[in-house]
């Protein structure tokens, strides 16, 4: 593709909007994973979390073409955010803390860290697409939505401190995001491509399951504390 043709900014503009949604998901894992820091510690989570999450995405993009070529990628993405927003739901702050700080902060950067290697998938492969081969708007994909993900997880991370609300809501995205990473799996192209309410039907289950568990355990954490 030539540089700054109409298809090159064709693609950049589809590569925007990619990462202004998916980039969206990445910044809700950011500012849920930190809400239970002290707030001395929530900037320095959100700033190395996203260094972190950044340097994952990096690598992954270096192997992009060779992502497309394993068939299961996008299912094992998915079940494995299916866990990463059941946790972000199970792990409510009951307002007591174990160990040190150092620990809780370096478990929000692992949960970071390791939610957008899983969701990077997602967000890589879809530049790949929209990029068509072309390494420069790849990068420029990766670039853009580092300040993309900065700027929305402190927004959000305000959210949820006003309306703890938001941090269901979030774990409901990131449930839905990963059942529309599983129907793209090309292993259950069979399954999914002629059958529309199946679709729906696993997006719903998905979403209610996640947050029907969530509410159990923290209900059951609950009356264990009590």
């Amino acid at each position: 593709m030539e540089l700054f043709s109409t298809p090159w900014w064709s693609a950049l503009l589809a590569i925007i909007l990619i990462d202004l949604v998916l980039a969206g998901d990445n910044a809700i894992v950011i500012a849920l994973a930190a809400r239970n820091l002290p707030p001395q510690l929530q900037r320095k989570a959100i700033i190395w979390g996203t260094v972190g999450a950044i340097a994952v995405r990096s690598v992954m993009t270096l192997g992009v073409v060779w992502l497309l070529k394993i068939p299961g990628l996008m299912l094992v993405g998915g079940l494995g955010l299916v866990w990463i927003a059941y946790k972000l739901l199970a792990d409510q702050d009951n307002g007591e803390h174990d160990g040190p700080v150092a620990t809780t902060f370096w478990g929000a950067m692992k949960t970071i860290i390791v939610a957008d290697a899983l969701m990077g998938v997602d967000n890589v492969l879809g530049v790949a697409g929209a990029a068509q081969g072309s390494m420069d708007l790849v990068v420029l994909g990766l670039l853009i939505s580092v300040p993309i993900v900065i700027f929305g997880s402190k927004v959000v991370l305000k959210l949820v401190e006003r309306f703890p609300v938001i941090i269901q809501l979030g774990a409901a995205v990131l449930a839905f995001t990963a059942a529309k990473m599983i129907v793209n799996e090309s292993l259950l192209d069979a399954v999914f491509d002629a059958n529309a309410p199946l679709r729906w039907a696993l997006y719903v289950t998905t979403v209610a399951g996640v947050l029907a568990v969530g509410w159990w355990k923290t209900r059951a954490q609950s009356a264990q504390a009590a």
